[in-house]
């Protein structure tokens, strides 16, 4: 059985969207919670980067460019 974290943001409803729009017919309920389990790590990760880059510039405020530039 998958391993649940009670911290989750992201509702696996969602991950299940998106892995229909990807172009599964089918999703198991192991692949929502993985697939939530890696964007959460990957989104943690992109969320320091930008308010890194927010604190660099002397803000205290995380903008869309922080965010875009934390991509690259």
């Amino acid at each position: 059985m998958a391993k649940i974290h009670s911290a989750s943001i992201l509702p696996a409803a969602a991950m299940e969207k998106l892995l229909k729009k990807a172009g599964a017919d089918r999703v198991s309920e192991d692949a929502k919670h993985k697939l939530r389990e890696v964007l959460e790590e990957y989104a943690e990760v992109l969320g320091a980067k930008a308010v890194r880059l927010a604190n660099h510039a002397g803000r205290k405020t995380v903008k869309a460019s922080d965010v875009k530039e934390a991509t690259k």
